[in-house]
């Protein structure tokens, strides 16, 4: 399937996935609701730059639809667009089918800056598991290289030994709140309850520039596959695996210090799009890109509607809706269905 067929499908069902998360709630509006709140919102933010703009009357839902759903929903969509992202380059990078973007110790990194910030700094709990998420990609790398350079499989065993540590540290952490320990226990599994402007603000700029250099590289996520024998096909293959890495952790990390720690969706993202499409990262990338943002609004509508008027966090539904994904993988894996 060429990109002129399957791109503007993706784009037209990220806006009415978008559409939908925004149209839905435990408040009742109707679609000319969300439009004519989108368009007002949409011209008032135009008056800092054009102030002869007329914006008239704010509609009667404009608080609901502009300030609380719609940065939630795009919030969303550049989250499961950044893990996607990052879950594609992790599947190329450790060339496993089964890998994803939390493979190298951004998860469980995260966790301890989040849970020492629920403790100690609640207003700065998201830029300390930022903190936490990227030091915390440091030193498994620092710990992974061998004669200055950084082996696949070294790299995968420090990320999944220093995950364990961190989650140790993590939960410890929580059991010493007591009562706030809901905060972080919430956080953790996943939630973008109080999204605001400026959170969408900065995952989009994050999400443009990780996911753009991801796309822009595509020709040397095929060939890294090959591992050493790209080096043959003119690779410089230590270099790039320092550059996708950065890459996985920068869109990693700002995704969970956003929004917690929310499974899948790098995992199956990619798989889903690869079974249309195909292997080739020209179009893979892009598209599971595209379809992750798609797959983490329903997941967050999910979360919101189920059990109204209770939230839900959000890692559940990806956990429910990729748990058996990942299962159906691992047979094929087993069979030797998937690449290696």
């Amino acid at each position: 399937m060429t990109m002129k067929k399957w791109l503007p499908a993706l784009i037209a069902l990220s806006i009415i996935a978008c559409f939908l998360g925004v149209y839905a709630g435990s408040v009742k509006v109707s679609p000319s609701d969300v439009t004519e709140s989108i368009h007002y919102g949409t011209k008032s933010a135009l008056t800092r730059l054009f102030p002869s703009i007329e914006t008239g009357e704010a509609p009667e839902y404009f608080t609901i639809i502009w300030k609380l759903r719609l940065p939630r929903v795009l919030l969303a969509y550049l989250v499961g667009l950044s893990l996607a992202s990052a879950g594609v380059a992790s599947q190329a990078l450790f060339r496993n089918p089964l890998a994803d973007p939390y493979i190298i110790g951004v998860s469980a990194g995260a966790g301890i800056g989040g849970a020492l910030g629920a403790i100690y700094w609640p207003e700065h709990m998201g830029l300390l598991a930022l903190i936490s998420a990227l030091l915390s990609v440091f030193i498994v790398y620092s710990v992974s290289r061998v004669d200055g350079h950084v082996p696949v499989d070294t790299l995968l065993l420090a990320g999944i030994a220093y995950g364990f540590l961190a989650s140790a540290i993590t939960w410890y952490l929580i059991i010493s709140q007591g009562e706030r320990a809901h905060v972080t226990w919430m956080w953790l599994m996943g939630t973008f309850n109080g999204a605001g402007w400026r959170d969408v603000g900065e995952m989009f700029v994050v999400s443009v520039i990780g996911t753009g250099f991801l796309v822009w590289k595509w020709r040397e996520l095929n060939l890294i596959l090959f591992g050493e024998e790209s080096i043959a096909l003119g690779l410089d293959v230590h270099l790039y695996r320092k550059l996708f890495i950065g890459a996985i952790a920068l869109l990693t990390a700002f995704a969970v210090s956003t929004a917690g720690i929310i499974g899948f969706i790098g995992l199956v993202s990619p798989h889903i799009v690869r079974l249309l499409l195909g292997p080739n990262h020209r179009e893979l990338t892009p598209a599971a890109a595209l379809f992750g943002g798609v797959l983490l609004v329903f997941a967050d509508l999910l979360a919101r509607t189920l059990a109204r008027p209770t939230e839900l966090p959000v890692g559940i539904i990806t956990a429910l809706m990729g748990a058996p994904f990942f299962l159906y993988l691992l047979m094929k894996h087993k069979r030797g269905e998937l690449y290696s």
